[in-house]
């Protein structure tokens, strides 16, 4: 079976979870990966520029209508929600979820609608609950779901809520996540 995406949500602390995770991906990683990460509305495009920096792959802040295209790191832009379509994303103005535009919750829900359980879905450190219910709906539709373990986070509240409302498939350190995406992205070819 082969992935369609991995969805990540994270907040307080994130930039610098996900440099070391994007990081750590290969160059020919091409299971598709959108980002969620909470930050002011009022925001530019620097978060995208810091995370590239560290990056192999290429990292774009969505458009609308944007095709999903293997081999790419997409990130919701500030103040906008981040859908998953067949085969592109959409944007969204709605209100908030969770109190955040974008919502973790409503990236993973709108993948796992689309994808069941071709969706990976990656919950890293973040200081609210965002998230929770999102990652709930990629395991009930069968997704494989990981989280980063409470204790190595810079802000163990997300994690920890969403590991106390998903049985969650790995509870991993940081370094620990982006290896476990590359073989499940590497056992899927063989």
């Amino acid at each position: 079976m082969s992935f369609k995406i991995v969805v990540i949500g994270t907040s307080l602390g994130g930039l610098s979870a996900l440099q070391n995770l994007l990081g750590n991906l290969p160059a020919n990683f091409q299971i598709p990966v959108a980002i969620v990460q909470h930050r002011h509305k009022d925001s530019d495009d620097t978060l995208r520029g810091m995370i590239q920096e560290y990056a192999l792959l290429p990292v774009r802040e969505v458009e609308d209508k944007d095709e999903i295209l293997p081999g790419q790191i997409y990130l919701a832009p500030a103040d906008y929600h981040l859908l998953v379509e067949p085969g592109y994303f959409a944007l969204s103005t709605d209100g908030a979820v969770s109190y955040a535009r974008p919502s973790i919750d409503v990236l993973f829900e709108s993948a796992a609608d689309v994808y069941g359980e071709q969706v990976i879905g990656v919950i890293l450190t973040g200081a609210n609950q965002d998230g929770m219910q999102g990652l709930k709906k990629v395991k009930a539709r069968g997704g494989i779901t990981i989280v980063q373990e409470p204790s190595t986070a810079a802000s163990s509240v997300m994690p920890a809520a969403a590991i106390s409302a998903v049985a969650v498939d790995w509870i991993l350190s940081l370094s620990e996540i982006s290896p476990l995406l590359v073989n499940l992205g590497y056992s899927i070819r063989k």
